[in-house]
């Protein structure tokens, strides 16, 4: 592994992954509020500052791992916490705060896309205009793939959450048992998705992402 591209990439792909993640996490928390459940506010989550978010192995070790891997550096915050019981019309609610954090994701991706079109319009210092497109680019990537993979059918994450909400209440009980065993699902489909089967999984993503990114550097000529 090269250290100078290692870190390279770190400098490209740590501002927006940071960012990507701790929007995720406060745009959940903000629904949850806006729904009845004080929560994360009273814990001080709905705060932007990502050292309130930062969960040591999904925001700093694995995002690292991937990026020397050559890999997107895809990673997690800690969870704002929900209490189900304080929600209006918990059932229903739950899905929308689970919605609430891929929402937040393609929001973001909608920011650097414009960050993006802006940057390759100025002339300037071509080193520093290079690395903010880099970013740009990392942070259209990271939000794009974030939100998709958190829509994922597989409790803990959002889709799992989701189709949970959507299921017959017997159903989505039943599918809900499913939550600890959660964590070693999601991080075997990570395995899969980075060396085995699964790895085309999120090609449409990418080919998104590749179309938005072509898109704009077409209408800067």
């Amino acid at each position: 592994m090269d250290l100078n591209v290692f870190f390279k990439n770190v400098s490209i792909w740590a501002i927006p992954v940071l960012f990507a993640i701790t929007l995720h996490e406060v745009a959940h928390g903000w629904a949850a509020r806006h729904f009845g459940d004080r929560t994360a506010e009273l814990l001080g989550r709905l705060s932007l500052n990502p050292l309130r978010h930062i969960e040591p192995v999904g925001t700093v070790l694995v995002p690292c791992l991937l990026l020397a891997l050559g890999m997107p550096a895809i990673g997690w915050a800690k969870p704002v916490p929900v209490a189900t019981k304080a929600l209006r019309n918990a059932r229903s609610a739950l899905v929308f705060v689970a919605l609430a954090g891929p929402a937040a994701n393609m929001a973001m991706a909608g920011f650097w896309c414009v960050v993006f079109a802006g940057i390759v319009r100025v002339s300037g210092n071509e080193t520093l205009t290079d690395w903010v497109a880099y970013m740009a680019q990392a942070g259209i990537v990271i939000n794009v793939v974030l939100a998709a993979f958190n829509l994922l059918p597989i409790p803990p994450l959002d889709g799992g959450r989701v189709l949970a909400g959507v299921l017959p209440p017997r159903v989505g009980a039943r599918f809900e048992r499913l939550e600890p065993f959660g964590l070693f699902i999601v991080m075997a489909v990570m395995g899969l998705i980075a060396f085995g089967p699964l790895h085309d999984l999120f090609d449409p993503a990418y080919r998104l992402v590749g179309h938005v990114i072509g898109a704009l550097l077409g209408g800067s000529a």
